[in-house]
């Protein structure tokens, strides 16, 4: 069975404009919190010399991940694992990952977990990210700089009041995290829907 997200559907193609100008022609991909599999598919499909490794926490999705490859032709696609962020070692269970990525990919999970998620990234990411390697996550974020928009104020209300432990971030917390494990922001692209990429690498 293949799930859907309408969300997914949208801003796919955005996301896949960013990183076709970001990264380089190859490389080996992680994908944080996969959902549908929406993403890894088109992504793939988008950057044919990436190899990409879905992963989430919740296993339902993964038949959805594997027939959305299977649809889109892609070969470039590996088998989902499971995998929480929080935990000491990737993937969650079985065997470590035994090779670092060139890029790691996390898009709509920090809102809609946790914060402690936030800090289980970061520390992942640091250590299975290769030498001049990316984390990249999108999403929504608060700054103080930029006034928030009314959507943004309203989805952040109506995630809180699914799950006090949700909200959309606040961009220097996020920061703050990624600094701890000797991350550094590297960029900020402004992304339709009142979204942003946010592009860290090791100082």
């Amino acid at each position: 069975m293949t799930l859907h997200s309408p969300a997914a559907d949208r801003n796919k193609q955005p996301i896949a404009d960013s990183l076709v100008a970001l990264l380089p022609a190859s490389g080996n991909a992680l994908e944080i919190a996969s959902g549908t599999g929406q993403h890894a598919a088109w992504f793939a499909s988008r950057l044919p010399g990436w190899v990409w490794q879905p992963s989430d926490m919740d296993s339902s999705g993964f038949d959805s991940i594997t027939a959305d490859a299977r649809e889109a032709n892609v070969t470039n696609v590996r088998a989902p694992v499971l995998l929480d962020v929080t935990a000491p070692a990737w993937p969650s269970q079985g065997q470590e990952f035994n090779s670092t990525f060139d890029a790691i990919f996390c898009a709509n999970m920090l809102h809609i977990s946790p914060w402690m998620t936030c800090a289980g990234l970061m520390q992942g990411a640091a250590r299975y990210l290769a030498p001049g390697g990316v984390l990249i996550t999108y999403g929504p974020y608060i700054e103080d700089e930029v006034v928030t928009s009314p959507g943004n104020i309203a989805f952040d209300q109506s995630l809180r009041e699914r799950n006090p432990a949700w909200g959309i971030r606040h961009i220097q917390n996020v920061k703050s995290e990624a600094e701890r494990v000797g991350l550094m922001l590297r960029s900020r692209q402004a992304m339709p829907a009142n979204n942003l990429l946010l592009v860290f690498a090791r100082r």
